[in-house]
Order: structure tokens, then sequence, then C-alpha cells
């Protein structure tokens, strides 16, 4: 049935008609239309229940559980719209983007609420490499009217350099993530890559060992307004990627080169360096063990504008958590993190782990990332570390010991009765690849984003088939990584849905913070 949330014994709507449900069949609340402010009644006495939330000791879960509520989240989230609204970028639209000043404002609205709960808070300042194109960068071939910052743009962390060359797409079926992919390719020839189940990196890095000059890469199935999307690359790469082409244009550089006549391409840019500052937001409670440390992170940074889903979602719910165990001791050290630069290469992440002495790394006994929690065409999935693209590169320790905290997750959406499953990417892209490599263990949650929800996800959690988030139900693409939209504004979020995500990461941060025994590394 579209717009239902399935549960295990009982049927609720929730998306657009939202209603919450317990596990018995009873009805809990009804909320008019998802993602509107309308969505959260004002109840004075629910605002002093709250409030008292933060002075008191929620030393059990069920006390703790009711403080994580959709009215206080929803404040707060509001409150990341209006900074960013307050801050436009070059664009004129709201920004919370690395760099901009709504990305500092909102560093300074969470180290200013937990200061006053009484947090232990750092900014931690670090300097990245900050470039782009010096000049109008170039990319040409003869028919071609691709116009720079609409049908292509320059990939994050993308290389430089002036290539003319042919176009050539790999001839195995995977798209450029297996080796076997390039045997043949002729080099110094561009190479044309689809989005495919591999992160871009691992399909440049494949490109470019068979000799690849360039690369294009490009989504073969945006959706029907045929919008292209900006690849970002996870590390840097020495050869040109154009980061972006719409799908026409990918799909014409392809039948060229399948019909024997593939397209002679110039691309070139160079790139302008420069050194800017960044801001992690670090909040140390006082209590527990600081030798088994658990970290609750996810990133404050937005990409395109506001990034109220992504994610502003994630920052208000380790926000409300932490607010609400301000007060409370708890067997392990809990230390809350709020990264930037995550939308542009785990920046954050990386200087701080990087940046750990080896004991305090050690000291770090678990990690719990929080990435998008308030989709409106919703799944309820974990960020298993077993299912990342790079598992393979994690310490052999990390995939067994994340069980716990994937359990814990499990445990509390099977006791409220919410089919959950684990991510099919895991923690690709998420700030937990850093604590991975380092050999922390680490879980998360994500609700999803862009396209496509299939059928199959339809039949556990109800919805539309097509965007997670954005125009629904539709195929283009959503708002959260696609440029020029500027659309992840509050209204792309739904109330019930944050709740019951921060619900679910309390509980899993309130059993790991209690946690009598974790796996020595």
């Amino acid at each position: 049935m579209n717009g239902a949330l399935r549960f295990r014994t009982a049927t609720c709507v929730v998306i657009f008609a939202l209603t919450a449900c317990n596990t018995n069949g009873g009805q809990l609340s009804s909320l008019p239309s998802s993602g509107t402010s309308a969505a959260i009644e004002s109840r004075a006495d629910g605002d002093v229940e709250l409030r008292s939330c933060e002075r008191r000791d929620n030393n059990t879960f069920a006390k703790l559980e009711p403080c994580i509520e959709r009215h206080s989240l929803w404040q707060h989230l509001a409150q990341f719209q209006q900074i960013a609204d307050a801050n436009p970028g070059p664009h004129g639209h709201g920004n919370r983007d690395t760099g901009r000043p709504g990305y500092k404002a909102s560093v300074e609205y969470i180290a200013g609420l937990l200061r006053a709960a009484g947090y232990d808070i750092s900014v931690q300042q670090y300097v990245y490499g900050n470039s782009g194109p010096a000049g109008r960068p170039t990319f040409t071939f003869p028919g071609a009217n691709a116009m720079y910052d609409d049908d292509w743009f320059v990939a994050r962390n993308s290389g430089d350099g002036d290539v003319t060359a042919h176009v050539q797409p790999p001839i195995g079926a995977s798209d450029g993530c297996a080796p076997s992919d390039f045997q043949g390719f002729r080099r110094g020839d561009i190479a044309l890559l689809a989005k495919s189940d591999c992160d871009f990196n691992t399909q440049v890095a494949g490109a470019t060992a068979a000799g690849a000059a360039a690369v294009i890469l490009y989504n073969s199935n945006p959706g029907p307004d045929g919008a292209g999307y900006e690849a970002r690359l996870i590390d840097p790469v020495k050869v040109p990627v154009v980061g972006v082409a719409s799908n026409a244009l990918g799909d014409h550089l392809l039948l060229r080169s399948r019909h024997g006549d593939p397209a002679l391409v110039h691309v070139a840019f160079h790139k302008k360096l420069r050194s800017d500052l960044d801001y992690n937001v670090i909040a140390d409670s006082h209590y527990g063990d600081t030798q088994h440390t658990v970290v609750v992170e996810g990133h404050l940074d937005a990409i395109y504008g506001a990034g109220m889903l992504d994610n502003a979602s994630g920052s208000t719910t380790i926000l409300e958590l932490a607010l609400a165990m301000a007060k409370t001791p708890t067997r392990n050290h809990l230390r809350f993190i709020w990264f930037g630069g995550e939308e542009i290469g785990l920046l954050g992440s990386k200087h701080y782990v990087g940046a750990l002495t080896p004991k305090a790394l050690r000291d770090i006994a678990f990690d719990v990332d929080v990435d998008v929690t308030a989709t409106p065409n919703y799944d309820i999935t974990i960020a298993a570390a077993a299912n990342a693209r790079r598992a393979k590169k994690f310490p052999p320790n990390v995939i067994p010991q994340s069980r716990i905290g994937n359990r814990y997750f499990m445990e509390y959406f099977n006791n409220a009765g919410v089919i959950a499953r684990n991510n099919p990417s895991g923690s690709n892209g998420t700030d937990s690849l850093s604590f991975g490599y380092a050999g922390v263990p680490n879980t998360g949650i994500l609700t999803q984003q862009d396209c496509c929800k299939h059928r199959w996800e339809t039949a556990l959690w109800g919805g539309f088939l097509g965007n997670y988030e954005g125009k629904i139900p539709s195929h283009n693409g959503g708002c959260v990584d696609y440029p020029g939209r500027w659309c992840d504004n509050l209204d792309n979020n739904d109330p019930f849905v944050l709740e019951l995500s921060s619900r679910a990461v309390a509980y899993v941060a309130f059993m790991l913070a209690n946690q009598r025994h974790f796996p020595s590394r």
C-alpha cells in the first residue's frame, strides 16, 4: 500500500498523511503533511518536560527515550534552516557549505548549546587545501554544446591537465569496477565510466592503471529529466576527471564508441590552490571511563545549500541526544563530534582521526555515525561496516567487532516493531570510514537519499518508487546531491522519521555507553 510504513504487527500511514503506531496496532498520533512546520504541535508542557530532560539523570533508556521528541528535534532542525537562510551563498540561496559563513554559524550554534549544557567543548581547526579551476575549464568535442556548470563539472578532488583523445568505455560488465573491465584499453584515451556498484575512486584508479589520460564519469540512469550529478572523489587523483555529464551527453558518447565512431574530446583545466580553515565541534561528557570512549558523530556541513536532510537531520539527532545525556553518568565515556568537510572528502574526520595519538585512538572503543535521519520516502537501514565498498581496507578486527553496534540498532527496531535492514552500501562515503580505516569498530544509520527506491523497498517500508526525497514520487534524482536545485530545505525532512531514527541512535549510544566489555584491538 503506497505511503505505509510496514510494522510487524501494525500498518501505519506515514508519508504525506503521517501516522505513528505502536506494535499492538494502536494509534499514537497523527500528523499532517510530512516535512512542514505545521506537523509539529506547540506544547508548553512538553517544552517544560524536555527542558527537565536536560537537567536530570536519564540513567535508563526508559527515561531517555521520551526525551528524544519530534517537537524539540524539529525546533533544532528549523534553527539550522534559519542559519542557512541568514547566510546565503553566491547563488542567493540558504547555505551551510564548508567554508561558508553558514557553516561557521552552525558550529557556533552547536558549541554554544553544549557549552551551556556543561560539556567540555573544543572547536578543532584544521587547514585544508581548496582547489578550483583556474579560468574556465574546457570539455569539448565536435557536434557538442556542453555547458560548464550545467551539463558538466570538474569532479571534486580531480587532477588537472590538457588532454585531447578519443573516448573509450570499459569492456566489462561492471563499468570499471574490476581491473578486467579495462583489458585492451588503449593507453592515452579518455575513459567513459557510468556510475556503478563501486565508488568513483575505484573506477578512476582502474582506468588510470590501464593508461587513461582523463576520465568522464556520468550517471547512466538519472531519470526522466536527464539531470546529471556531480561525482565527488573521496581521494585526490592525478588525471583530469569530468565529474558530471548529463544523461543525454553520456549516452551520446557511449553510443558513438559502441558504433565505432568514438568522439575526439578535448579536456583541459588547471587547478587554483588555496588553503582554508575548517572546523570540527567536539563535546566531551564529564562521565565515564575515557579509556573506553564511545564516539557519536556525523557531519555538520552541507552541499549545495542549506543541507537540511544531508546532514542537518543527523546533526540534530546528535545534538538532541547530547543535550538529553548532559547530566547522565555512564560506564564508558561519551564524545559527540560534528565534522566539517565530509561532503568534499571526509576532511574533518580524516583530520580528527589522523591527529589522535596511538593511545587516544586505542581509547575509542566504538564509533556511531549519524548521516541522514529524516528522509520522507525513507528506508530504515543500518550502515554495517561489512557492506562498505572499501571493507577490504579495514583492519581485520573492524567487521567482527562492529556487529555489536549493528545488533543494537536491530534490537531497537525489532522491539519497536519496525523493519530494518543493513544498508547495501554499508558505510560508503560516511565519516565512519575514517574510523574504520584506523581500526575502530563502527555502525551507523541511513534513511536514504537521492534516487531510486525500488519495489522490494516499498514492499518493506511502503512509500513510492523513485526518489527517497525531493519531488516524490519521481525519478529525477532528488535534492541532496544535485547541483542547481537548492531544494534540500526543511520541507525535505519528515518529523516522524526524524524522531524514530533519533531514538534508535539514542538506544545504540546508551547501550554502548554502558557496555561492560569491548574486545581489545
